[in-house]
């Protein structure tokens, strides 16, 4: 690993005490325990179908069972949905706020599926019964069952939110554009609660599945409403969120400084991240996921942002005084995951910002924190002398894998990484950066010999 250069570390007086690795949540437990719920409630929805239905006698009653339970599963998809949308807190900090996002874009193709499967299967299983063909009664049950109608729309509106988020069709619009348009997925589930009810026959008026369809919606909703509504809005209103300043770091990225009150009861750590929105021409529509890059002083936090689209790029122009409205703390890539006393940050690009934060508040002995930061360029170094700063202080190691002048890109196989850190096996890992690079360095620190539990890391490119 020719191409890193280790910061001179003082074996001095060290910042933090050195202290046992904490013993919180790793992630991925709170991940399983929470699996293993839902594919309970999963279950629990199927033993419905099960204890209603009798014998299944010919094609048209097979066809019927096997629409009436993709109904089913579809519809408790569907809240699923609704409570990864509602970025509840406890779900978020202790799963991982992009762990979360994967769950809700599979499950939104788990309940596309069931609803496609769930539409055909019924409507052929009624021709079947009717001996019609199906245009003539789709339209028949389309237009006389009750809630017929707002359950087409809302089914419609759900096909339509699928089709916007495939990744194609992502990639064709502004994420605000998909973002408000999947806004709709709220209204389509509304509309097709009532024809749950109405039609469900395994939810009968009275019983107790059809009250535990009420908790299970009611609860959906009310997380909506309180994660996504009153909750910011109690934070925003108490904390007066304001920049306060605007300070380049490096080509194309720039510090934001934001002064608030009483901020210690905002709970944010370092490793987090908070949802930005910027009340400010062009930017008051879109928020953004943007991490502390320094532990949170006083009254004052920081976020350290590079320009990579239109909203990143606009916040070098922010004035001191614009308003801003946040939302969190949200993220797991925090002190809670560490397992080992030794601790490797590697950071790739802004990446750095969450680990910077992180390297300043680790507690640990001289030695035992190193970080290693790739970038293109030195001048590409955003936050350099900070990191310098804080490696001198506290005889952390602090590696700079930049690019060679012919091009050359630094060592980060596996063989590289035990070069410059040969108990490598021994640490935690905590990683951040472009998606390629923490794939890539994956890859290398599992055949470096690090365990997969001992690699945290978190991506926002959702």
């Amino acid at each position: 690993m020719t191409s890193y250069r280790a910061a001179p570390a003082r074996h001095g007086t060290a910042v933090h005490r050195a202290a046992p690795a904490p013993r919180g949540p790793a992630g991925v437990p709170a991940a399983a325990a929470v699996l293993a719920l839902g594919w309970a409630g999963a279950a629990a929805v199927l033993a419905l179908w099960w204890q209603d239905t009798g014998s299944v006698v010919g094609a048209a009653g097979w066809l019927l069972g096997a629409g009436r339970i993709a109904g089913l599963l579809c519809g408790y998809g569907c809240a699923l949905l609704v409570l990864l949308m509602a970025r509840v807190p406890a779900l978020e900090n202790a799963v991982g706020s992009d762990r979360v996002a994967r769950w809700h874009a599979m499950a939104g193709r788990y309940v596309v599926c069931l609803l496609v499967v769930h539409v055909t299967c019924v409507l052929a299983g009624y021709t079947a019964q009717a001996h019609t063909n199906i245009a003539g009664e789709t339209w028949t049950v389309v237009t006389t069952y009750p809630e017929m109608l707002k359950g087409a729309l809302g089914g419609l509106l759900l096909l339509a939110v699928g089709a916007l988020s495939v990744r194609a069709a992502r990639r064709r619009m502004r994420y605000e554009t998909w973002y408000h348009l999947h806004l709709l997925t709220y209204l389509a589930l509304y509309l097709a609660f009532w024809h749950q009810l109405a039609l469900g026959a395994d939810l009968p008026g009275g019983s107790a599945a059809r009250t535990g369809w009420y908790v299970l919606y009611g609860a959906a909703a009310a997380a909506v409403l309180g994660y996504r509504l009153l909750v910011p809005l109690r934070l925003n209103l108490r904390h007066r969120l304001r920049v306060s300043s605007v300070v380049p770091e490096a080509p194309g990225v720039v510090s934001v400084f934001i002064h608030g009150r009483r901020l210690g009861e905002l709970g944010a750590r370092p490793g987090q991240f908070l949802r930005w929105r910027f009340l400010a021409p062009g930017l008051r529509w879109t928020s953004g996921p943007y991490s502390l890059s320094a532990p949170p002083r006083g009254d004052v936090l920081r976020i350290t942002v590079k320009a990579v689209g239109g909203h990143s790029a606009a916040l070098a122009q922010l004035r001191p005084g614009t308003r801003v409205w946040a939302e969190g703390p949200y993220g797991a890539l925090t002190a809670d995951r560490r397992r080992r006393q030794k601790v490797l940050l590697l950071a790739g690009g802004v990446g750095v910002t969450p680990l910077r934060a992180l390297f300043e508040s680790l507690p640990g002995r001289p030695g035992d924190l190193s970080l290693i930061y790739r970038a293109r360029t030195p001048a590409d170094l955003a936050l350099r002398s900070e990191l310098e700063a804080i490696a001198h202080t506290r005889g952390a190691r602090l590696f700079l894998a930049v690019n060679a002048p012919d091009g050359r890109r630094p060592d980060l196989t596996a063989a590289g990484l035990r070069a410059a850190l040969p108990d490598i096996a021994a640490h935690d890992v905590y990683l951040c950066g472009p998606p390629a690079l923490t794939r890539a360095a994956y890859t290398e620190l599992r055949a470096a010999g690090v365990p997969a539990g001992r690699i945290h890391h978190e991506s926002f490119a959702l």
